[in-house]
């Protein structure tokens, strides 16, 4: 068993990233089922000693569900209106199903430029501090009812590892619809084999990842291979695996081998 992996199992604090695609069904609203089985994996861990953070995609999709709109080309303007109905939507079902298994959650909204300042980002790390000292399990999203960078140009794999660095977190789950990386793209390549270690994230590495993830979601393999980039630079290892399951986070803090592992540089 690689070293990496036997440093996942010693996590003491996680971030975790569910997208868009796994959050939802075919349809754009909320797949509950496995919403559900997310939340109680995420108390269950919260339970054993863990400190949790989870980064939630879906703002935008459950939004335009909840008000029965199935295209997804409208623009910014658009999309920002959905953002600012989803996210109330989302957070209003994850708040029920926390409260469930008797978990407090905080809602974290967050933008890069925030990050970028330093008094707001020594706030924001201060909160997070004081809510993972209370036990409570922060969800963060990107604001996108003001902010259209995420919207525009990239996802929510950015800035989990912008948490996850913010944070000091021993491991990163990004929790997507492929099961990880592969030598090539396995939809049009019936020889593309699953990557399950990477040491290194090269430039030639990054110019073989495709394009756009599902029509739900934004993100595709490139924005995770750069968070992966973030997140291991800043001594953050990192999991891209399938979240149709979301029990199988449960399979990566026991160390075994799932999806693609990115080994953090210590």
């Amino acid at each position: 068993m690689p070293k990496a992996s036997e440093e996942l199992k010693n996590t003491k604090r996680v971030v975790v990233k569910v997208g868009t695609s796994t959050l939802t069904h075919d349809t754009g609203h909320i797949n509950l089922q496995r919403v559900e089985t997310l939340v109680r994996v995420l108390a269950d861990l919260r339970n054993s000693g863990k400190e949790v953070v989870l980064v939630t995609s879906g703002a935008v999709g459950v939004g335009r569900g909840k008000i029965g709109f199935s295209d997804s080309g409208h623009g910014t303007k658009e999309k920002q209106a959905y953002s600012a109905i989803g996210q109330s939507e989302l957070m209003g079902i994850y708040g029920r199903l926390f409260s469930e298994y008797g978990c407090s959650v905080a809602q974290i909204l967050l933008t890069k430029n925030v990050l970028e300042d330093a008094v707001r980002k020594e706030n924001a790390i201060n909160t997070f501090a004081k809510l993972l000292e209370w036990g409570v399990i922060p969800i963060v999203n990107e604001n996108d009812v003001i902010s259209t960078e995420e919207i525009e140009f990239g996802d929510n794999d950015t800035l989990s590892a912008v948490v996850a660095s913010l944070i000091g977190a021993q491991t990163l789950i990004i929790l997507s619809d492929i099961d990880g990386l592969y030598s090539a793209d396995p939809r049009t390549d019936s020889t593309a084999k699953l990557v399950e270690l990477v040491e290194e994230i090269t430039d030639e590495l990054l110019s073989t990842a495709g394009g756009a993830g599902s029509k739900r979601g934004t993100g595709g393999m490139v924005t995770k291979l750069l968070a992966a980039r973030r997140a291991t630079a800043s001594g953050v290892d990192m999991v891209i695996t399938n979240g149709k399951d979301p029990r199988i986070i449960y399979d990566i803090l026991e160390g075994k081998s799932v999806g693609t592992l990115f080994c953090a540089k210590r």
